[in-house]
């Protein structure tokens, strides 16, 4: 049977002041029609209904998780007590579900990707999940670059390798490669045979199981050592010593890079891992001046490609001002460029380090 992992950990700086410890941005609603993770779930629900997908998330997280996704059972939120990025979420995702069922299939997604595409991207979908289970095959989702874009890790798919799967082609990797320099991302762009890493991933719990035991020993160990006691009365605690005990790694370097049978499907259906508050703007409506707002009082005087959100009812007016970002929550107020909106990450490090600004995180 096919389950889904939602990883949902994440603390989302890019998007402060919208995004704090408290609420960060995968339990968000960014685009009015559902928090981030709630339309995750949904865009599956045809394949994966709720009651079939674990969330993988903060522990501070879990009561939200459950409001958010009434229908995912108790059982299937894990609470991380510390992050230690993908590989370990995956490991004890997997474990879980073996323990429920020794041949599920892992569909495994981030909670923030925005997908304008749901029908192509179930489709794209169905092709992972047969080649997954055809086989102990590792099967990962690239995206069709649209552009040479510099802030994207890439897959590097061997052309001559393709397959059919359920009407899409299935390529065998031949490398993860990091972020390239300008000249690189278009070389990869011309060549045609690069795609966008989605981080988006599926395969057989046994078999990525498998793979961590090789690869990752040290953790598989931690692993078998806490898994004596999921789904029992010290389920939690057992959690939790996996989780202070295991290394921090991703897994596409934990795991990926070093895996022999890896497969990528090649996809185009409007996908965007929304990192910033430009990505809001590019996804969001906007007017015939480009001014997007989602807010109750605005105004504008020669000003164009903005993007204004705010929840209450303060009359907010640009005047002169151009691609700009303007973010009003109670407590404080951004005002970004949308061209280096990625610096608010800078600010909520200084507000990290200020025992003073700390309370505005």
């Amino acid at each position: 049977m096919t389950y889904a992992v939602i990883m949902a950990g994440g603390s989302g700086t890019r998007f402060w002041p919208k995004s704090t410890k408290a609420l960060p941005k995968q339990f968000l609603n960014l685009f009015g029609s559902g928090t981030m993770i709630q339309n995750t779930a949904n865009r599956i629900k045809e394949l994966i209904p709720q009651e079939r997908i674990m969330v993988v998330t903060n522990e501070d997280y879990v009561s939200i998780v459950k409001e958010q996704l009434p229908k995912v059972p108790e059982e299937n939120i894990v609470g991380e007590p510390v992050a230690k990025n993908t590989a370990p979420c995956v490991a004890i995702a997997a474990e879980l579900l073996a323990k429920k069922d020794p041949e599920a299939t892992m569909v495994v997604l981030p909670a923030d990707h925005h997908i304008t595409d749901q029908e192509s991207f179930l489709k794209i979908l169905r092709s992972a999940i047969a080649k997954a289970e055809d086989g102990e095959n590792l099967v990962t989702i690239g995206i069709q670059p649209t552009r040479p874009e510099t802030g994207f890790g890439y897959i590097h798919g061997k052309s001559e390798s393709g397959s059919e799967y359920s009407g899409n082609m299935v390529y065998e990797v031949n490398a993860f490669e990091e972020k390239p320099n300008a000249i690189k991302a278009q070389e990869y762009l011309d060549s045609g045979e690069y795609f966008w890493n989605s981080g988006m991933f599926v395969w057989k719990a046994k078999t990525v199981l498998k793979e961590i035991e090789s690869q990752l020993p040290a953790m598989y160990e931690e692993l078998k050592l806490s898994s004596e006691e999921f789904y029992t009365s010290t389920h939690i605690p057992a959690v939790n010593d996996f989780y202070q005990n295991c290394e921090s790694i991703s897994i596409d370097y934990g795991i990926m890079e070093g895996a022999g049978s890896v497969y990528v499907v090649p996809g185009e259906f409007g996908w965007n891992d929304v990192g910033s508050w430009t990505a809001v703007y590019e996804l969001a409506e906007k007017d015939a001046l480009g001014n997007s707002v989602q807010a109750l009082n605005v105004m504008f005087a020669a000003s164009e490609n903005n993007l204004v959100l705010s929840g209450g009812e303060k009359m907010i007016s640009l005047v002169g001002i151009d691609n700009v970002a303007v973010v009003e929550t109670d407590d404080a107020i951004l005002v970004c460029n949308l061209n280096t909106a990625q610096g608010v990450k800078e600010i909520v490090e200084q507000l990290k380090g200020s025992d003073d600004y700390e309370k505005f995180l």
